[in-house]
């Protein structure tokens, strides 16, 4: 079950769409044509702020930033095709950044459905949960 409200996302281990409620027009997608998912990260090896986005999204928030869970567009199909609504992106802290910084995860829809990228959609890897 994924219920997606405002910037308030909860993952279960569902694939069932109970609800989408968009507050705010806001999306986000690729910019870089040449921008591909280039394999597997495993979910150990994200850095740790990474992990702590993954808990963040699994428990459903709060978020640090008001930009966690827009819609990412995917309007380059960098990410597998799926309909406008599919993915949302969530910020991975930087240390010692006063932005948001380059990082993110993407979700998808399904359970575990995750993109990383380090470099602001140049590159994505999926997430691994099994390693």
């Amino acid at each position: 079950m994924r219920i997606t409200l405002r910037a308030l996302k909860t993952r279960a281990a569902s694939v069932a769409v109970v609800g989408l409620v968009t507050l705010a027009p806001t999306a986000v997608f690729a910019t870089d044509a040449s921008a591909t998912v280039s394999g597997s990260i495993c979910l150990t090896a994200l850095p740790s702020q990474g992990r702590d986005t993954i808990r963040l999204i699994d428990a459903g928030g709060p978020f640090p930033y008001s930009q966690d869970g827009i819609v990412f567009q995917n309007r380059e199909s960098v990410l597998p095709s799926q309909s406008l609504g599919y993915y949302h992106e969530y910020t991975v802290k930087t240390p010692n950044v006063s932005t948001r910084g380059a990082r993110r995860i993407v979700t998808g829809k399904v359970f575990h459905e995750d993109y990383y990228t380090a470099d602001h959609y140049a590159t994505f890897r999926k997430v691994n949960f099994g390693c």
